[in-house]
């Protein structure tokens, strides 16, 4: 049923629903537009409101072609909606869940469309601050770029700092989605525009592997993890561009690349990656005690495992929707809690069908493996006794050999 959004313009169907709003297929003065227009207690928070009308010139000001452009903002009674620009086609996520990984030169060149389009928009002091697969549009409409990819515009700017107010947050929540989230802010520090890298880096590696490097399981699990694991090679990465993803996904801001850079450097990669196929790797198994240490709940109450590693929801018992838009709040980790958990190379990935490290299969595997060394060894004394009594007894001179240095008598 459409709506009347403001004076200008008109919804007329829901093309997705997300935490933060609902996204109509809308009608303006000039054509088709996308209207984001989020939740009704959202509009009726007027601090939010102040601050959606502060942003309002930073937003429509940003225009690149791997942005899509913000072309107004509607304060309207209880209606409060971002009109961008219509992308026809898909989002990221939606390619992903059904090829669950491409092949590292569409990965790269999807990645370096984003990295564009951040570059822009943190030269003209945005920080997106919600890079996630669900929020990079496929222009289908677009000609076809290296890997066959088509053109990425990276969405939903400014939806984080309008949600994220001082009075709604005071420095104790983290908002954001938890797979994408770089170090500083689970331990509290405003947000800059390394976070963007850290968050790009991470769908770089999800594109790439199929899963998050440190997602997986309970959303506090996946916190720590950011703070306190460090990202391990995928199997048949190239090393120049792992070493990329490695200097992106640094715990310490300064020692991420800036989006400009990056976009060259990957824009680098694209003639060595082409015709290289998918890579072949396992996602790593969430362990049952590793879930129980972060819900703080018993064995009998944790999943052994999710079905697949993605954004999960910060609000518990909550279902993602369609869109797996999770861009919620949760309470910022006390230090004690950030320091738990596993560490190191805890949990890598692995060649297909190779055990993960520190894994049931894994240890079970080693035990085998113990099992039959230990076997193994102890046929192998017996056998080496076993010819050292041979060759003593069976000596006709009845002299010990003066190599083996022996005092045993000679055989009657």
């Amino acid at each position: 049923m459409a709506r009347k959004i403001g004076s200008r313009y008109t919804a007329n169907q829901i093309l997705g629903r997300g935490s933060a709003g609902t996204v109509w297929l809308g009608e303006g003065p000039e054509g088709p537009v996308a209207v984001k227009l989020l939740r009704e207690d959202l509009a009726s928070d007027q601090e939010l409101v102040g601050r959606f009308v502060q942003e309002r010139t930073a937003l429509l000001g940003l225009e690149h072609p791997h942005i899509v452009s913000v072309r107004d903002l509607v304060v309207d009674g209880n209606d409060l909606a971002l009109v961008m620009d219509l992308v026809r086609g898909t989002d990221l996520r939606t390619r992903l869940d059904r090829e669950r990984r491409l092949s590292p030169e569409a990965a790269v060149a999807i990645v370096a469309d984003v990295a564009e389009g951040l570059a822009a928009a943190h030269a003209a002091g945005v920080v997106h601050r919600d890079v996630k697969p669900e929020n990079v549009l496929l222009d289908m409409q677009g000609p076809l770029g290296p890997g066959g990819a088509h053109p990425a515009l990276l969405t939903d700017f400014g939806v984080a700092k309008l949600i994220d107010s001082p009075r709604r947050t005071r420095a104790t929540k983290i908002i954001g989605t938890p797979d994408y989230l770089a170090p500083e802010i689970v331990e509290g520090l405003p947000p800059r525009a390394a976070v963007d890298i850290y968050a790009l880096a991470t769908v770089l590696y999800e594109l790439l592997a199929g899963f998050t490097p440190f997602g997986g399981g309970h959303p506090g699990a996946v916190l720590r993890r950011h703070v306190t694991e460090t990202v391990v090679p995928l199997p048949g990465i190239p090393e120049e561009l792992w070493q990329l993803l490695v200097q992106c996904l640094a715990k310490a801001p300064a020692s991420r690349l800036r989006a400009s850079e990056l976009a060259a450097r990957l824009r680098e990669q694209l003639p060595t990656l082409a015709g290289m196929p998918p890579l072949d790797v396992d996602e790593p198994e969430t362990e049952p005690e590793e879930e129980t240490a972060a819900a703080g709940r018993g064995p009998e109450q944790v999943p052994a495992a999710r079905e697949r590693r993605g954004a999960v929801s910060l609000v518990p018992g909550a279902r993602p929707d369609s869109n797996r838009d999770t861009h919620t709040s949760m309470r910022v980790p006390a230090p004690d809690e950030l320091a738990g958990g596993a560490r190191g190379t805890a949990r890598a990935p692995r060649a297909s069908g190779a055990p993960r490290p520190g894994s049931a299969r894994n240890r079970a595997t080693a035990r085998r493996r113990r099992l039959t060394l230990g076997a193994a060894a102890v046929a192998l004394v017996a056998a080496v006794g076993a010819g050292t009594w041979a060759a003593t007894s069976g000596d006709d001179s009845g002299t010990p050999s003066d190599d083996r240095g022996s005092s045993s008598p000679a055989s009657p």
